[in-house]
């Protein structure tokens, strides 16, 4: 089986990268341009070999894992042209991205909303805009772990996990590449990445990468420019010690930027049809916010395979957004009804994270086994400040509105929040091999949670604070047959929920629940292709949910909340990965579930229950030798959201109908070094929508659009 996950990850540069291997099979620390030939596959040193997986900090192939790994590569954000970690999520399998507005989108897993973020192992919590909108330049790979993953997160949502590998500095020559990109609504972008030894060893390495782009948007009014910059210097400090030191600054700048939703209905309970173009912008609205990271990774190897890691990170995100806000039911012939609000949000959350872990084999009782230990703190502060309008104009027509409104006067700034969170964990977790084909994985994690909360003009201050919480973890891999392998796995979740309040201002209980998954995994076509079933159940108390619409926490604009019992997902997913033959690569997924309260009432009703992913690439040999072809399609059934009728008063299904979504890829390989790429988007020119659960309004999806991109490589 080894073997065949050798060969799979070789032929797969879609699915796969050696940078997943077991550390016993995967000791290559190879650069960009060294092969090592295994038959006539070619493996080449993509991505960084020592990073552990996310799920249990053991070096365990997905294969070796109790639980649904998927890795979207960098050929594969290529070849899709996929600009921000949120558009490479979107084609994920068991993934929904639904758009919130035009500046932020909601990612959800399995039923749960996925808030569980990592940069190279290292959990950071994600902001109002997150780590969803910052660009995929910088990053080698996305590895996403499927469900619960306490283990190494801590407290958190039984979703996802979302792990952003970052580029490194590989090449111990002088290398880079050059990439300029036209597309629609006047978008031009130009990415600079570039590569060089900093003596005449390369034992010291940098890279640096630099972006910057302009676009409109298919809305009107809509704006944004941005800068990405990312540098990184790689250093061999001896035969068994590696230091890494980097940072990362983007910053993005959108004016126009539509923040309330388009309204679902007229008074008359008629259904609205705006063009997609309309906006609730307005030209004096904006959204800009930085992404500030910096990061220093020492590695030793201990010898006998053990290998010691010690990580400090620090993060800090910027943002400020002078939004309107539009809210109710407009008339259908006069377009009167809807009022106005304004917000002016300031925010600077900032983040330190530091952990050390160790892994290795150790032997026992005849056998070998293998033991992952690791410890790790992490303190944030955060909270925002507002602005208010004096007075705004109202809207008379919202029908034939333009977003053109006047700037109104704003009150004196207000502190709204502000605390500081601090995390700290140990955590062990180890590979038992019971006989040849039976591993147990077991492991724990003894956490520390502390949230301090500052009396503002919006919140009362309160601390809360878990100490000794247990998060235990198990799991057993059966290998069946050599290709073919059976797992189970289990572990609790916990989630304290200090910034979510009922309509009393009370604080919600933390969620805490269980997760159970079990499956298959089984490597075809002589190792080239992955094949996983799974299916899971997750149990929770005192989930989030609104508590009806246009309930509020006392004194302020935030939806009120309510702790659900016995909520209850549970579902499927069929996954296939690698390649049909030795130039078509394939990626296909269905996932189905479903996620109810102990009433029987759906939760986090606005994301679809099913969905189907496809994508594949086929390279031309022969006479069409330099040519590429390839698509995605990604089909969404009808989440199960409802909202009341403004006549009758009685919920009606107010989520985009099922849908599908194709887009299209074509490449010319000009020579080894120049090559140019068209991508078209939803080439059908699919009309679909996003909502959410709170509001009956909706966010068009883009329209049909296309980019043409020219990379040349030196």
């Amino acid at each position: 089986m080894r073997r065949s996950f050798c060969l799979l990850l070789a032929g797969s540069a879609w699915a796969f990268t050696p940078a997943l291997l077991h550390a016993q099979e995967a000791q290559h620390q190879g650069t960009a341009s060294e092969e090592e030939s295994s038959d006539d596959i070619v493996v080449t040193g993509y991505g960084r070999s020592d990073q552990p997986t996310t799920a249990t900090g053991l070096r365990l192939t997905p294969i070796e894992t109790p639980q649904t790994i998927s890795v979207i590569t960098r050929q594969q954000i290529d070849d899709q042209a996929l600009i921000s970690i949120n558009d490479a999520l979107d084609f994920a399998v068991g993934i929904s991205k639904k758009d919130i507005d035009r500046g932020r989108s909601a990612i959800s897993a399995r039923g749960f909303e996925v808030q569980n973020f990592q940069l190279d192992g290292a959990p950071f919590v994600n902001g109002n805009v997150g780590f969803g909108e910052t660009s995929t330049a910088i990053y080698e790979r996305v590895d996403l772990v499927r469900g619960a993953a306490g283990l190494m997160q801590g407290a958190g949502d039984p979703s996802a996990v979302v792990n952003l590998i970052r580029k490194h500095a590989d090449a111990r020559e002088f290398t880079g590449q050059a990439s300029l990109e036209g597309a629609s609504w006047n978008r031009v972008a130009g990415t600079l990445d570039v590569q060089s030894p900093l003596n005449a060893s390369g034992s010291v390495r940098a890279r640096a990468i630099a972006q910057a782009y302009r676009q409109d948007g298919f809305v009107d009014r809509e704006e944004k420019k941005g800068i990405v910059l990312y540098a990184v210097v790689d250093a061999d400090l001896g035969d068994r010690t590696t230091l890494s030191i980097g940072a990362s600054y983007q910053r993005d700048d959108r004016d126009g930027v539509m923040w309330a939703q388009l309204p679902y209905w007229y008074t008359d309970g008629t259904r609205t049809h705006w063009p997609r173009s309309k906006t609730t912008g307005t030209d004096w609205g904006y959204w800009n916010t930085t992404e500030i990271s910096a990061f220093v990774t020492l590695k030793h190897q201990l010898g006998g395979e053990w290998s010691l890691r010690g990580d400090l990170a620090y993060h800090k995100g910027l943002e400020e957004s002078k939004l309107l806000w539009l809210d109710g039911t407009p008339d259908r012939v006069t377009g009167a009804g809807v009022d106005t609000s304004g917000y002016w949000f300031k925010a600077n959350p900032e983040q330190w994270h530091g952990s050390i872990q160790a892994n290795g084999p150790f032997s026992l009782l005849g056998g070998q086994h293998d033991l992952a230990v690791g410890a790790m703190v992490s303190h944030l502060a955060d909270g925002w400040s507002n602005r208010k309008p004096v007075s705004i104009d109202p809207i008379a027509d919202f029908n034939h509105w333009d977003g053109d409104l006047a700037d109104p006067e704003w009150a004196p700034r207000f502190q709204s929040s502000k605390g500081t969170t601090t995390q700290a964990a140990f955590y062990a977790t180890t590979r038992i091999s019971i006989f040849d084909r039976l591993k147990l994985i077991g492991g724990g994690r003894l956490s520390y949670f502390r949230r301090n909360e500052e009396r503002t003009v919006d919140t009362q201050p309160y601390r809360i604070s878990y100490k000794g919480t247990l998060t235990p973890y198990a799991g057993l891999v059966f290998d069946i047959m050599r290709n073919l392998s059976a797992y189970a796995s289990y572990t609790n979740i916990f989630k304290p929920q200090g910034d979510v309040r009922d309509r009393n201002g009370r604080l919600l209980d933390p969620l805490e629940g269980k997760s159970y998954e079990a499956g298959l995994k089984a490597l075809l076509l002589d190792g080239k292709l992955l094949a996983t079933a799974a299916v899971y159940r997750i149990e929770q108390d005192n989930l989030a949910v609104p508590d009806g619409s246009g309930v509020f926490v006392p004194g302020t604009s935030t939806p009120a909340s309510i702790g659900a019992k016995g909520t209850v997902a549970k579902g499927y997913e069929l996954e296939v990965v690698g390649k049909i033959t030795q130039q078509w690569d394939l990626s296909a997924g269905w996932s189905q579930y479903s996620a109810k309260d102990a009433q029987r009432v759906d939760v986090l009703s606005h994301q679809p229950r099913k969905a189907f992913n496809f994508a594949t690439k086929y390279v031309f040999a022969g006479a069409l030798d330099g040519f590429s072809l390839g698509g995605a399609l990604k089909w969404e059934s009808r989440p199960p959201v409802t909202a009341n009728d403004p006549v009758t008063k009685v919920a009606r299904p107010i989520g985009q109908p099922a849908y599908a979504i194709v887009n299209l890829m074509t490449r010319y390989e000009v020579n080894k070094r120049l090559s140019l790429q068209l991508n078209v988007d939803n080439v059908f020119d699919k009309t679909f929508y996003s909502g959410n659960s709170w509001f009956p309004g909706f966010v068009y999806g883009e329209p049909r659009n296309a980019r043409v991109t020219l990379k040349y490589g030196f």
